[in-house]
């Protein structure tokens, strides 16, 4: 009896501690499994991934166009997010979708990409791809309309201007990038959007809207042969184009290494960005660069912990081209020189002790649950898959695995390779009078006016240098 009694609590303890076990286990660390697509090509070139959801009474549809922003025309940055702008411009289809499909209509640009997304009943399947192609093949840009969602967008991008820490998004871009595609904004200036033309519009959608420049989403209750039959007998007729252009253009030089200084008079807050250029999405390294971003943010916090008390961030922007790899703070004009020197200190420490293994696992452990949530929602799990294809990236799981594989070493040459002091670029929207005497302690800077002057990145007048 006493035997079986010390058998059953080393059982149970064994349990006990298994259970344990696993629940400390890294994030990340225990098998993962997603589903995989079905995946189907038109003859027309347009790519097709499929996830048949008996369960769901609906279907999210989300077709890609692999060309964005970095294709505006020189001097005319927002051409292809008006052209966007320009899919399913009329309200009444938009609220067709909304009162008789149950569903929505959402269509979204960047630098790399136009997104289009349409969800609604799943036995509406086939109306909905016939409002797709409509939308896509018999794009309305008559000069009323075009002059319409020229007004609308340029109304738009005014209202968002107006924030500083926009202000100081753009500058930084500009600062790093110059003429770049990705110095130019993504969404248009009210200068450079003034001077797409329709022939501008029409040029694009003949280069860019092709289904062999697209992939398609389809998730929900649709027989995977039922929707292959509607996708041929309804997108099949979409023509491809002859070439695909593709995401070559001429690298930038290297970034002003004065501290920019955006005169924004009788404030007493300052915007403050430090960047550097990032690595591609689809670089060896991409998984490394998340992880120092998190790392990058948190030893910054804890070199100046009262950055946690104001808006921060730190953020690895990475395109089908090497992007950036930006820091910005809003702090009072005060603290703009300490919040700057610290984020370059920051950066400069992670090639050598200041990245440490403890930093690393803490920004291993959040990547991964970040990754994992992503992959819980149909819509999410979507956009990676796009991005997969986009990119050309490997599976989730692969992805999972590059992040627990990274190691200290690899942090710290990935650092070293991005944080060196003439590849920093830095900006300070705030009051010139008390910024600059403070910046200048520290180096070389450079006053802009914004009020004699556009914003960086908004046109090719030139500055006002104090």
């Amino acid at each position: 009896m006493k035997f079986q009694t010390r058998f059953i609590k080393k059982i149970a303890l064994t349990v006990l501690l298994l259970t344990l076990m696993l629940g400390l286990a890294p994030i990340g660390s225990r098998a993962q499994s997603w589903p995989a697509p079905r995946q189907e090509q038109l003859l027309n070139g347009l790519r097709v991934f499929l996830w048949n959801r008996p369960g769901d009474g609906n279907v999210y549809l989300k077709l890609r166009i692999h060309s964005g922003a970095a294709f505006d025309l020189t001097g005319k940055a927002g051409m292809m997010a008006l052209l966007s702008d320009a899919l399913f411009s009329d309200p009444t289809t938009r609220e067709y979708f909304t009162e008789q499909l149950g569903g929505r209509v959402e269509v979204t640009s960047d630098y790399d990409t136009i997104n289009v997304t349409l969800t609604g009943r799943a036995t509406e399947f086939e109306r909905i791809l016939e409002l797709l192609r409509t939308a896509l093949v018999n794009i309305q840009l008559t000069p009323d309309i075009v002059t319409k969602l020229r007004d609308a967008r340029i109304k738009m991008v005014r209202e968002l201007s107006i924030s500083p820490a926009s202000q100081a998004d753009r500058a930084i871009a500009a600062r790093l990038f110059g003429n770049y595609p990705y110095g130019r904004s993504g969404i248009g200036t009210p200068d450079t959007l003034a001077h797409v033309e329709r022939a501008d519009l029409m040029l694009a959608r003949d280069r860019f809207l092709n289904p062999n420049n697209a992939t398609l989403i389809v998730i929900g209750n649709v027989d995977g042969d039922r929707a292959m039959r509607a996708l041929k007998q309804i997108l099949g007729g979409w023509r491809k184009s002859d070439t695909i252009v593709p995401s070559t253009f001429r690298q930038p030089e290297a970034p002003d290494a004065r501290t920019l200084i955006i005169d924004a008079p009788g404030t007493d807050t300052a915007e403050v960005r430090l960047a550097v250029r990032g690595l591609a999405r689809a670089d060896k390294d991409y998984a490394a660069a998340t992880l120092l971003a998190l790392m990058a943010r948190d030893l910054w916090l804890a070199m100046q912990p009262e950055l946690a008390r104001s808006a921060f961030f730190v953020r690895h922007e990475s395109h089908v081209q090497p992007g950036l790899f930006v820091m910005g703070a809003s702090v009072p004009v005060a603290a703009a020189s300490k919040t700057l020197s610290n984020a370059r200190q920051s950066l400069q420490s992670l090639a050598k002790d200041g990245a440490t293994q403890s930093l690393l696992e803490r920004a291993r452990n959040e990547a991964l649950a970040e990754l994992n949530k992503q992959s819980e929602r149909p819509e999410s799990l979507a956009d990676l898959w796009l991005d997969a294809d986009t990119f050309q990236l490997g599976s989730l799981e692969s992805r999972l695995r590059q992040l627990r594989n990274v190691s200290l070493d690899d942090v710290r040459r990935i650092a070293a390779r991005l944080f060196s002091e003439s590849s920093m670029a830095t900006v300070a929207l705030g009051s010139a009078e008390h910024l600059k005497p403070l910046l200048e302690r520290t180096g070389k800077v450079e006053v802009f006016d914004s009020a004699v002057a556009p914003m960086p990145g908004s046109t090719t007048i030139p500055m006002k240098k104090q």
